[in-house]
């Protein structure tokens, strides 16, 4: 329960940055508002289309009488135009951050740079990047489309397809979205998509949490384009604390064992951001550095670091 309501404070405190940074926030509206076009237009013909589609789909109900053809083919457009912009509220992130790539990178960057500490981004070209975010989103959507499916064939399920299966429907849409929002600070750090996964099913209360307020909130229309800048400020709050890492030791100790300096070591190896290999686990001893707010600096940090080979 505590990690739910965390979630959700995530989500306000990204709100709340935005709207203490104006001009950040009228940046990332630019690719919101073209996704959103793009979304319209498509919701629109799914729409009109709607009931031919549910004719084509329920060829045996074509000689049923008054009213069990027309409740059925009700219900099966009610089913595929709320699996429609449930899709739209997954793929609408996606879509939008492969779209908006430079400005919430840039947008991430700045929030990291207010907390104190920005790790630095791989040195890799644009076009990588894109490729990378939209390798990613597939194999997340992938997923969720899994999870959609099987939902959609329990919504015919009576009075539990109309109570409980989009309860569930949104918890999972919200975990999918958060795990889509946090891509931004997490492909930063050079953490693969199934870490992802990993951290966030370990936290799953946290996840739905900041993800399913999102998905509610994004139903309402135009909604999604003022609050996307806000969630993605948000997320990455959440990834900063989700991630156990460490800021750059102070320029006196920055150098390893062998007199390199480790503190660009990629996320999962010595030096880098995240958990690191050693000879036992934290559970049996290890000794674990102590994580700052900012990065340590002055004659305090020096005295407050063990002797080398400790």
């Amino acid at each position: 329960m505590r990690d739910l309501v965390a979630g959700m404070r995530y989500l306000g405190k990204g709100q709340r940055w935005v709207a203490q940074h104006g001009r950040w926030w009228g940046f990332g509206l630019i690719p919101a508002l073209i996704a959103l076009v793009l979304y319209a237009a498509v919701l629109t013909v799914l729409a009109l289309w709607s009931g031919d589609i549910a004719a084509w789909a329920t060829p045996f109900a074509d000689g049923w009488g008054a009213p069990w053809q027309g409740l059925l083919r009700g219900v099966f457009v009610g089913l595929l135009f709320a699996g429609g912009l449930m899709l739209s509220v997954l793929t609408f992130t996606a879509v939008t951050l492969l779209i908006g790539d430079p400005f919430y990178e840039s947008l991430s960057e700045k929030v990291e740079e207010s907390e104190g500490y920005c790790p630095p981004s791989p040195d890799r070209p644009l076009w990588q990047e894109i490729w990378i975010a939209l390798r990613d989103s597939v194999h997340v959507l992938l997923r969720a489309a899994g999870f959609g499916i099987l939902l959609f064939v329990l919504g015919f399920v009576p009075f539990l397809g109309q109570t409980v299966i989009p309860a569930i429907g949104f918890c999972v849409s919200g975990f999918f979205l958060a795990v889509e929002l946090t891509s931004v600070a997490m492909q930063r750090r050079d953490i693969p998509v199934r870490e992802r996964l990993r951290l966030l099913r370990g936290r799953k209360a946290l996840a739905i949490g900041f993800g399913t307020p999102v998905v509610l909130l994004f139903l309402i229309p135009f909604v999604a384009v003022a609050l996307m800048p806000g969630a993605v400020a948000g997320a990455t709050l959440l990834v900063r604390d989700l991630v156990d890492e460490e800021p750059p030791p102070a320029p006196d100790q920055g150098a390893g064992p062998a007199g390199q300096d480790r503190a660009g070591a990629p996320y999962g190896q010595p030096g880098g951001f995240g958990p690191a290999p050693g000879p036992f686990p934290a559970s049996q001893g290890q000794p674990q550095a102590p994580r700052y707010p900012h990065p340590p600096s002055g004659p305090e940090s020096s005295a407050a670091r063990p002797p080398a080979g400790w």
